[in-house]
């Protein structure tokens, strides 16, 4: 899961994305309202952690411009104005969530899980398709009842297929997806296709169908059928 964190104060910016990336997340961070604009407009996030003080901008502003955009991104306010003005605001402009400053890192997580559970699973502590049951909090995938071991990329890539079944995804999502800002540095995607073989591989020999199709020139997708 992908997290874009909008956050100008350098020492909250830095613990939490050392907590949130050894909670296995993909952590993108914008220090202004420029960077976080430039970001949102041209990637796609799983939640967004959006600071309202920033030195050139509104965070409220920035949440305009998510539901302008349709945005499919989940918004959880975290700020140190606590007024009952802001938070009735940032939740009346469509944030999922509002939480004041100094807050817990594990509440921070719950709140977190919690919106990307209602976003990408309908509210589902577990993912169960065909085969599959995967449970998200816990990174346990089971096939056919039985467990199944992947790494940290094949895992997040099988939860991106799962977050949208049916769904074309092209190389360049999931590169963004799996990488973030690191993918800039790729020379290729190849190691999109070493991360889908060994997941296909893995899958087929606990006994899944093979679900993951590819569509030639374009990316892959779950299938549904």
């Amino acid at each position: 899961m992908k997290i874009l964190l909008v956050e100008d104060e350098a020492a909250l910016r830095s613990t939490l994305v050392d907590a949130l990336s050894q909670g296995g997340y993909v952590v993108e961070v914008a220090a202004s309202f420029a960077q976080a604009y430039e970001k949102v407009k041209l990637y796609h996030y799983d939640c967004v952690l959006l600071d309202l003080t920033l030195p050139d901008g509104n965070g409220l502003d920035l949440l305009r411009v998510l539901k302008a955009d349709n945005s499919p991104a989940g918004v959880l306010v975290i700020s140190a104005r606590d007024g009952l003005n802001d938070r009735v605001t940032g939740l009346d402009l469509g944030a999922d969530d509002y939480l004041a400053k100094p807050f817990h890192l594990s509440e921070l997580n719950a709140r977190l899980r919690a919106i990307i559970r209602r976003r990408r699973f309908q509210g589902q502590h577990h993912v169960a398709f065909r085969d599959l049951l995967v449970w998200p909090e816990q990174a346990e995938v089971l096939v056919r009842g039985e467990p199944l071991t992947l790494t940290r990329k094949e895992y997040d890539l099988l939860l991106y297929l799962l977050a949208n079944p049916g769904r074309v995804l092209t190389k360049e999502a999931i590169a963004e997806h799996l990488c973030g800002d690191a993918v800039d540095a790729a020379d290729s995607f190849a190691f999109i296709y070493t991360h889908l073989k060994n997941l296909r591989k893995k899958l087929q020999e606990k006994g899944a169908e093979n679900y993951i199709r590819t569509m030639y020139g374009v990316g892959y997708k779950l299938s549904v059928e």
